[in-house]
């Protein structure tokens, strides 16, 4: 029997955009900011969001942040804490095993007391997303919405809101109550919000310890360290770890 043209075998490790290369890329880029920079800081990341994760970068052109998987951080900063001194090395290990959880990189020469002011003062309010803790009960009153297309009512009464159309106009014909105080988003929660322009989320970023060439490690929060097998946590970010220019993951708004 013939053989079809459109039967083609695929090799699946063409599709590994992550794949060896790109993982001793960035490797190899963190342990060359380690000889570049002055100071290394581990932070952990609050309602992660990429387009504020490349607004950072631009804020932050002289310096160098890092994002993505936790074990292949550790590993950059291991190999290059083979390459100093034993007591500065073993400080440099100490830092990479704080790399726990959602958190990156901040490889930089400002002072100590510039980096710990701006992360300490920096937030930003963001849409929440599914599975988010609401912190305040929210309340839509009844009457007109007059933000929302006619077009869309359809779709919101499937998210759960009494709509109805009056004159063309949407309207809510009782008061909905979308979440309460301490309770999670659902999908459709998160989608009401966001419809009605309501950012209730905080993106924010927590500095946990520091290394440096002179003062070697110094710790900023206590927390438990990772383990030793150069793994990270489960819930890291798995969002590329490149410079200012590195292509993201696109992440869904949806929710």
């Amino acid at each position: 029997m013939p053989k079809s043209k459109r039967d083609k075998k695929i090799s699946l490790t063409k599709t590994d955009r992550k794949g060896l290369v790109w993982k001793q890329h960035i490797i190899e880029d963190i342990q060359s900011c380690v000889t570049k920079y002055t100071n290394v800081y581990v932070f952990s990341v609050h309602n992660m969001r990429n387009t504020l994760l490349k607004e950072l970068r631009t804020q932050w052109k002289d310096s160098r942040f890092f994002f993505g998987k936790n074990r292949i951080m550790q590993l950059g900063l291991n190999e290059a804490a083979k390459e100093l001194e034993e007591k500065i090395g073993e400080d440099l290990h100490k830092l990479s095993l704080r790399l726990t959880g959602q958190c990156g990189l901040l490889f930089t020469d400002h002072p100590k007391e510039v980096v710990l002011d701006w992360f300490k003062d920096y937030s930003a309010l963001e849409y929440a997303r599914s599975g988010h803790t609401s912190k305040e009960a929210i309340i839509l009153p009844a009457g007109p919405c007059e933000e929302f297309s006619h077009a869309i009512e359809p779709h919101l009464r499937k998210l759960g809101l009494p709509t109805k159309l009056e004159r063309g106009v949407v309207s809510l014909y009782k008061e909905y109550r979308v979440c309460e105080a301490g309770s999670i988003l659902t999908p459709e929660q998160a989608k009401i919000l966001k419809l009605c322009n309501m950012p209730i989320a905080t993106f924010k970023l927590l500095i946990k310890c520091l290394w440096s060439k002179t003062a070697g490690f110094e710790p900023f929060v206590d927390e438990p360290e990772a383990s030793d097998s150069g793994n990270g946590a489960d819930d890291e970010m798995d969002t590329p770890a490149d410079g200012p220019d590195a292509p993201m993951d696109e992440e869904s708004d949806d929710e």
